[in-house]
């Protein structure tokens, strides 16, 4: 039998200074098998960590996304790359996560240091596939992504 994992400050303090020196400035640490239908994932994020605009065209990859720690923006885009909603994640305030169903364009900013994200979502793991990435938005390792993430915080 599988022992408990829990998400404590512990995890979070080594997530966060693992994202720190991530060449992306992010970092997973998977509950779940690759396998597993169900996959939980803790993430530790820092400011500059690029999530471009996409989204998840598989009928059964609806997306949970809770702040644990910090703060986050969250953008939602139309087809076209308009901007149609955006509101702050924020760890312990009103609004601490949100449930994308598939087929919605969205991107996260990360506005504190040392933020926690956990996702959840149907498995196995599959990687962004033809369609996932806006078109109108830079890839990671683009040149204009550092302008493109500027404009992404000012949304906040």
């Amino acid at each position: 039998m599988a022992e408990p994992r829990f998400l404590d400050q512990a995890l979070f303090t080594q997530l966060s200074a693992q994202a720190a020196v991530s060449p992306r400035l992010r970092q997973h640490h998977n509950f779940h098998q690759m396998d597993e239908p169900c996959h939980r994932l803790a993430v530790g994020l820092q400011p500059g960590t690029y999530i471009p605009p996409h989204r998840h065209l598989a009928a059964d990859k609806a997306e949970t996304l809770l702040v644990l720690k910090g703060r986050l923006g969250l953008l939602i885009f139309s087809d076209s790359g308009e901007v149609v909603a955006q509101r702050l994640l924020v760890a312990g305030s009103d609004c601490v996560g949100v449930d994308l169903p598939p087929g919605v364009f969205h991107a996260l900013v990360v506005l504190e240091a040392d933020s926690v994200l956990f996702e959840c979502k149907a498995g196995p793991y599959r990687p962004i596939g033809d369609g996932e990435l806006a078109p109108w938005a830079p890839r990671e390792g683009d040149t204009e992504v550092e302008a493109y993430q500027a404009w992404m915080v000012a949304q906040f």
